[in-house]
């Protein structure tokens, strides 16, 4: 192995897991354009989300593996791992609560323990504010209480938890807690609270809201989260060794009814409505970013949900976005896994019948 592999600014070979998935196709464009190659495993289950607007979704090399039968062979000659790969929202734990701790917990350290294995120097988890759940109004860092509320949430802890004792000078996983994401991106999520609330403004007119709006939210912009990854790449590795690092900025905390006026003053001839069941959520949370911005100050998002949902707004636009589109399984990954079970294209542990797709 090179001396200088997983030293700062010496990462060149890096494995993208879910690298064809909503942030996943936005960040390997920029690694690339930071002259990284990039190598991606996906099953690509979320073909159908193709969103124009977002642009082409990423051609790189991919292992083309659930990543639950990785080998260390598989990830020999990398210089680090960026694991995306996941079930990857509330609704999906509900679906089938124990394959998320297969996957999301259980498969995270499978494939962290190959990367060892293997020699790669780096391990970067995508984790999840998500994590705090229940914190209330007041703002949290990362020696916060960790009480998810749901198996998602609770899947990202234990991910956390069983990869920290892995970490020793040869090996370093860093855990990055996004706030909830938004954006465009080449394959589209519409399922996530400031895409789906202009979705809804754009088709309907309405702005519906599933609670009180009342619930605090950190956001993050999807090219915040791809410059992220590149950051902690990049980062000296005895700054980031077995830490979490929440991901956000920490002005970028916004209850969920802020979200909504900025889409009202977004959306041309949109307005506010409630659910006849909208009621308070006990997930809530704002989180602080001071402790990325001292580990790695290079990094710091430079988006804010008034310039995200302006791009938003113009994405569905441009792509003569339908109600059946959002609501259908084009963009909702929970709506899209049910009809390939459906349709005997995955089995009931969510692995692929037949060939991936290309």
């Amino acid at each position: 192995m090179a001396t200088d592999r997983g030293q700062p600014g010496k990462t060149k070979r890096v494995l993208v897991t879910g690298h064809q998935g909503y942030v996943g196709s936005v960040t390997v464009p920029v690694l690339a354009a930071a002259g990284i190659r990039v190598t991606g495993c996906d099953i690509n289950l979320f073909d159908r989300a193709d969103f124009a607007p977002g642009g082409a979704v990423p051609d790189v090399p991919n292992i083309g593996k659930d990543i639950r039968d990785l080998t260390p062979a598989d990830l020999e000659g990398f210089d680090g791992v960026i694991h995306l790969a996941a079930l990857s929202n509330d609704p999906l734990g509900k679906l089938r609560p124990g394959l998320t701790q297969q996957i999301n917990h259980e498969g995270t350290i499978h494939v962290a323990k190959c990367a060892r294995a293997a020699g790669v120097p780096r391990f970067v988890f995508a984790s999840s504010c998500s994590n705090y759940g229940k914190a209330g109004d007041g703002m949290i860092d990362e020696t916060g209480a960790l009480n998810p509320q749901t198996d998602y949430g609770r899947s990202k802890v234990l991910a956390e938890r069983d990869l920290k004792p892995l970490a020793d000078q040869d090996f370093c996983p860093v855990f990055l807690r996004f706030a909830t994401a938004y954006g465009v991106s080449p394959r589209m999520r519409f399922d996530i609270v400031l895409n789906n609330l202009i979705a809804h403004a754009y088709t309907s007119g309405k702005i519906l809201m599933m609670s009180d709006g009342t619930p605090w939210r950190p956001i993050i912009h999807v090219e915040d989260m791809a410059r992220a990854f590149l950051a902690a790449l990049e980062a000296d590795a005895d700054a980031i060794r077995g830490e979490a690092f929440n991901v956000c900025r920490t002005e970028n905390n916004y209850q969920i009814r802020e979200l909504a006026q900025i889409v009202a003053e977004t959306v041309p001839n949109s307005e506010i409505d409630y659910a006849a069941d909208a009621g308070p959520d006990n997930r809530s949370y704002r989180v602080s970013s001071a402790k990325i911005e001292k580990a790695i100050p290079g990094f710091r998002p430079e988006w804010d949900a008034i310039r995200g949902a302006r791009q938003l707004y113009e994405a569905v636009k441009a792509a003569k976005l339908t109600v059946d589109d959002f609501e259908g399984r084009k963009y909702k990954r929970l709506a899209q896994l049910e009809a390939l079970v459906a349709e005997n294209r995955l089995d009931e542990n969510f692995r692929r019948v037949g060939a991936v797709p290309a």
